[in-house]
């Protein structure tokens, strides 16, 4: 016999408890009153569980490595940031904002899939497969061995894929689809959770490529309970302006290969398009000689970026002056501001100032705090930097100027666009290697505002 009990659970963070109420953790954490959710659990009766282990633990000099059985998806970038195409058997989590562009490429992959190893089938749970037509027709995406369905029923999906034997599995999207023999409705946290764990166990047991899709919420993280993250094999994340053509795909976690990758798409009227030079793609439209305006080289896992740093340094209109970031973490550039003031001698106490990364892109690695420094000198000097010349190096509370990894990766990006010259840490110049430009290096701030602005 099996007797039913209660657990009132978050849909947000997957707090459970015992009685029914509001979520206490969410409340600490963002100050919303989130309630409990009522989920049924049936506990069998009885004593410690008979079950027989069907494995025994071996010996760390005993176990057989496996490489992964990949195939190419024929989107370089997809397969780039996936560390070299898909694992037979994986499950990855592809989450964005509505309209970034994750169906449309899943369907893309999709067709590279099932024209070198039919048949895929692609579950559809939100759109019907009219809808799903009518963006494969405008794809240009055709083909015997790429099979469409509309159910949001997984239990349904899981008995019929003895008959469609699929070699790939596209599911759209994990919010959406259920399994009947839980109560609570699609997108719950029993509902992700058991259905991520449905999945699982199909995409191991039957060496199935499967993708999900996952909704994102307000504040950018993946809807549902995080346990979902843990059992996928690779997260993905599909980010982009609105207002931007390009779309950027980040792998946060990855099981076969590594974090660091970056892949670079342009959305246009016949889908998502790689971009084989994002620095390029970048650097199109940069103004030149023009105050204000520096260029840096960030370091994507072994991918550079050069990106355009712009600031703007006005007079404030009131008495406390205006802190304006877009594509870069705020807060950094708040102390970067405080140690120009300081360090620097460059007063902007009295001074609105507003940083950007042009084109819409974004830059997190210190690698580029010389370059907002810089920068916003520039600006408030009104001189521009002097050639065509790229910034590197992370910047201390004293003023100094720290080395930065990757150099030569960084500046053959440089060279192979054509700029002549970089000013770099100094203490990167110690037994370091031929370099693809010619290097002048800073040990202060102030060194650096000597020689790039004079």
């Amino acid at each position: 016999m099996a007797r039913e009990s209660s657990v009132y659970r978050c849909q947000q963070c997957g707090f459970a408890s015992p009685k029914p109420g509001t979520c206490p953790d969410c409340r600490r954490l963002t100050g919303e009153l989130v309630p409990l959710v009522e989920e049924r659990v049936r506990a069998a009766r009885g004593g410690r569980s008979a079950v027989a282990a069907t494995t025994r633990p071996l010996a760390l000099k005993d176990i057989a490595s496996e490489e992964g059985d990949r195939r190419l998806t024929r989107i370089g970038e997809l397969d780039r940031v996936l560390g070299g195409g898909v694992v037979k058997g994986s499950l990855v989590l592809i989450g964005g904002e509505p309209g970034a562009g994750k169906s449309t490429l899943l369907l893309q992959a999709a067709r590279a899939l099932a024209e070198v190893d039919p048949p895929v089938l692609y579950v559809s749970a939100e759109e019907s497969t009219a809808q799903v037509k009518l963006r494969a027709d405008r794809l240009g995406v055709g083909g015997e061995g790429l099979l469409l369905w509309a159910e949001n029923n997984l239990a349904l999906v899981h008995a019929s894929l003895d008959e469609i034997r699929p070699r790939a599995l596209i599911v759209d999207s994990i919010q959406t689809v259920y399994l009947p023999e839980l109560e609570s409705a699609p997108g719950s946290v029993a509902q992700v959770r058991e259905c991520g764990g449905r999945l699982l166990s199909m995409a191991k047991g039957r060496g199935v490529t499967t993708f999900i899709v996952g909704h994102v919420t307000k504040e950018g993280a993946l809807a549902g309970p995080r346990v979902l993250e843990h059992l996928v094999d690779t997260v993905l994340y599909f980010e982009g302006e609105r207002h931007h053509a390009y779309r950027v795909l980040r792998a946060v976690k990855n099981r076969f290969g590594s974090t660091n990758e970056l892949g670079v798409f342009q959305m246009g009227e016949a889908g998502l398009s790689e971009v084989k030079n994002p620095s390029g793609f970048f650097l199109a439209e940069r103004p030149k000689d023009a105050p204000g305006s520096v260029i840096v080289s960030s370091l994507e896992g072994t991918r550079p970026l050069l990106l355009e740093l712009q600031a703007l340094v006005a007079s404030a209109s009131f008495g406390t002056p205006r802190r304006t970031v877009l594509g870069a973490d705020y807060n950094r550039v708040c102390l970067l501001l405080a140690v120009l003031e300081k360090r620097g001698g460059v007063p902007l106490g009295n001074q609105d100032v507003f940083v950007n990364v042009a084109g819409g892109a974004r830059v997190t690695e210190p690698a580029a705090d010389l370059g907002i420094v810089i920068a916003a000198a520039s600006s408030y000097m009104e001189r521009p930097v002097r050639g065509e010349v790229i910034v590197l190096g992370e910047i201390g509370l004293t003023g100094e100027v720290r080395a930065v990894t990757g150099l030569p990766t960084r500046l053959r990006e440089g060279a192979a666009l054509g700029f002549q010259r970089a000013v770099v840490p100094a203490s990167n110049l110690v037994d370091s290697p031929p370099l693809p430009l010619e290097v002048e290096g800073v040990a202060t701030v102030g060194e650096a505002l000597e020689v790039l602005l004079g």
